[in-house]
């Protein structure tokens, strides 16, 4: 992997050394015990070499160009080859694309070129998929002071990418796992008998860590804030019980509608006043942004 891309990796939050796992069990995958492409092997002059162009096929948001990128660049060291392949970005994450739109453009031999070809798209249709519905979220948000925010309903092994995916596409991310922030969910209450007792173990055993509640009245928010909670996930509330705690809560929490929420309704749940609204359906149903790899010709 180039210096370029590893920074345009760390730029983005993600780890290179992640993204490189990642990208080699993938290849993997489709290389097999062997770490052969027989099609490309049989059919392409091992001498040849060649320029590709990844190109939209669909207008949407783009994301995972560096990820990419990688793709191509460790393809030779996963096969054995020895050889390189050149990547140039001709757009950037989080920019929109129309059909059509050369995206990057990669040289060098043709066998790698087209080895690395779906698995290189297979990690950017997907964050781009990601990318282009957040963005239908962020901007149906547009004029409320709301933002779409993601959950842990990611794809396993992907969920660094998925999330970065997300806020190329204008979202935010809520935590990464369950090690970095405390949600206290409805479980968890029942289990250690009530909101307050829940904090309060909650605070006594990981002090530093930011806890979130679930609840689902008014009276349970009122109860979690003077607790000591400031996020409130408020669970399958209709608009006219968020602005009830809205109301009630004002400015002691920051508040989060989650639960069966859909793009036709983004706008009525954004403007009762909370300040995100999550929707797993970010990472765990979008569709992809199509995205294909021409090689060029003459």
């Amino acid at each position: 992997m180039t210096e370029a891309t590893e920074r345009a990796l760390r730029e983005a939050g993600l780890d290179p050394e992640q993204v490189r796992r990642v990208v080699e069990n993938a290849l993997v995958e489709d290389l097999g015990p062997d770490f052969r492409d027989v099609t490309s092997i049989a059919t392409i002059p091992d001498a040849q070499t060649d320029t590709a162009d990844l190109v939209a096929r669909a207008d949407g948001v783009v994301a995972g160009l560096a990820v990419a990128a990688a793709v191509f660049e460790l393809v030779g060291e996963v096969t054995g080859s020895g050889r390189t392949v050149e990547v140039s970005i001709v757009a950037r994450d989080g920019g929109r694309v129309a059909r059509g739109d050369v995206l990057a453009t990669v040289a060098g031999p043709t066998r790698l070129l087209l080895t690395a070809e779906r698995t290189a798209l297979n990690l950017l249709c997907r964050m781009s998929g990601v990318a282009t519905h957040t963005r239908a979220w962020a901007d149906a948000l547009a004029g409320t002071k709301a933002m779409v925010l993601d959950t842990r309903k990611t794809t396993p092994g992907l969920r660094a990418l998925e999330k970065y995916a997300v806020r190329a596409g204008g979202g935010t991310n809520k935590r990464m796992g369950l090690h970095d922030v405390a949600m206290i969910k409805d479980n968890h209450k029942l289990a250690a008998g009530g909101i307050t007792a829940a904090f309060q173990r909650v605070r006594q055993a990981f002090p530093d860590v930011p806890v979130q509640v679930e609840v689902d009245t008014v009276a349970e928010a009122v109860e979690a804030v003077e607790a000591g909670a400031g996020f409130l996930l408020l669970d399958n509330m209709p608009p006219a019980q968020l602005r009830e705690v809205v109301a009630a809560v004002g400015e002691r929490a920051e508040l989060e509608a989650t639960g069966g929420l859909t793009l036709p309704v983004a706008a009525e749940y954004g403007a009762t006043g909370v300040d995100f609204l999550s929707v797993g359906a970010l990472t765990h149903s979008s569709p992809i942004l199509d995205i294909a790899l021409d090689l060029r010709t003459g």
